[in-house]
């Protein structure tokens, strides 16, 4: 059956969902709608992972084909804890820059017959007639927002301060570089995404931020601090900022956003205007593209749009839970940075990879590092891991839920 969809929205979610719906049906009638020009898009680099490749695959490998062939790769884990270095080899990871990964799904889409309408916005009160409508318009999604009470939204604002860059140093690993000032610990994560550019998030508590003066200072006036703060770690490189209008620097506290239900009538929302995670474990633009999955499947699947809605709904929230749980403790790991800046490099570097465990803020960081070595090699002590982590998990979360009421 012929349907007409309006993607609103021009970023991965709503580009992806398009054309897997015109591979299904070339019949159907898909637009996506962008207010912003062609190109303008924000931010530096997008990363993933091996697994993303794989399951992308399985549903359209032009798309695959293009975006790894436009990646970087790595395996290797970096860390700079003040003068000391430590390297881990990990799990392959992949960066693309999100300007030529938009550019890669924008061309695909038109390939497949796909109308994208640039400098088009969308509101509540100008919505396009169609049989669906999906919301993909962002965190701060205008037509979400518009239904806030009925959706449920919740934001809860994250505690440290970050700052999302560029960098015209080429990092060959993911990298982690950790500063000790006289006003607290500031760290950056940093990865490759082209041959010549590099993302660089960085990061620090309130009482750094302030201390340092970064909220005092303008753009131009922070990244030449922050170019100093990370000489080493940049190898002398400069930083590339995003200023607005003004000038001002781009500092910004991450909001972690939820929503009770995620559809209403025939609109429905994916991507980070469903939910967010936590910058620091890379999901995001995994999870975009894991929504289109999920909701292309099920349109396919159910020809009554309120059952498809709903399957859509129940499995992607299912499949949410670990990696929502993983975020927040992630977060939490680099807010209580204190707890385990001062380990050995390799203890530190060793629970910075197990900083979406449940079990990390209940044990002593020392004790926590002998048992999850020992649990690499018995058996026993993985399965205590494995029974532990989910009541201390729900647990936690239902002591959260107190505490919000």
């Amino acid at each position: 059956m012929r349907v007409k969809v309006a993607c609103v929205g021009g970023g991965p979610a709503g580009l992806y969902l398009s054309i897997l719906l015109k591979r299904q049906d070339p019949s159907h009638d898909i637009a996506v709608y962008e207010r912003d020009p062609e190109g303008s898009t924000y931010g530096w680099g997008v990363t993933y992972w091996r697994g993303l490749l794989d399951k992308l695959h399985e549903h359209d490998p032009e798309t695959v084909r293009a975006v790894e062939e436009h990646s970087v790769r790595w395996n290797d884990g970096v860390a700079h804890v003040r003068d000391l270095t430590t390297r881990h080899r990990g799990d392959e990871g992949h960066g693309i820059g999100r300007h030529r990964f938009l550019e890669l799904l924008a061309t695909r889409a038109r390939e497949l017959g796909v109308r994208l309408e640039f400098e088009r916005a969308i509101t509540p009160e100008n919505l396009p007639e169609a049989d669906l409508i999906v919301a993909g318009d962002g965190v701060h999604s205008a037509l979400r927002t518009a239904h806030a009470d009925h959706f449920g939204t919740e934001a809860r604002e994250g505690r440290n301060h970050y700052a999302w860059l560029g960098t015209t140093k080429v990092f060959d690993a993911f990298t982690f570089g950790f500063v000790e000032t006289d006003h607290g610990w500031i760290w950056c994560y940093g990865y490759g995404f082209g041959p010549d550019r590099s993302t660089c998030v960085i990061e620090c508590a309130p009482e750094a931020w302030s201390g340092l003066g970064l909220d005092r200072a303008d753009e131009a006036e922070g990244l030449p601090l922050l170019e100093k703060l990370f000489a080493d770690v940049l190898d002398g490189h400069s930083l590339i900022g995003r200023s607005g209008a003004d000038g001002s620097a781009q500092w910004l506290n991450f909001r972690t956003l939820t929503n009770r239900t995620w559809s209403r009538g025939n609109l429905v929302l994916i991507g980070d205007a469903a939910h967010t995670t936590h910058y620091s474990i890379g999901a995001g633009t995994t999870l975009a593209l894991e929504d289109a999955i999920a909701l292309a499947a099920a349109l396919r699947e159910h020809t009554e749009l309120p059952q498809a809605l709903d399957r859509y709904e129940r499995q992607r929230k299912a499949e949410l839970l670990s990696v929502q749980s993983a975020a927040r403790y992630s977060a939490q790991w680099y807010e209580n940075l204190p707890r385990y800046i001062h380990l050995p490099p390799q203890q530190m570097f060793a629970l910075l990879g197990q900083r979406h465990s449940p079990l990390l803020p209940y044990v002593p960081p020392q004790l926590y590092y002998r048992l999850d070595k020992a649990a690499g090699q018995l058996e026993a002590l993985r399965r205590l891991k494995r029974w532990l982590g989910p009541k201390i998990a729900r647990s936690a979360h239902t002591r959260a839920l107190s505490e919000r009421k």
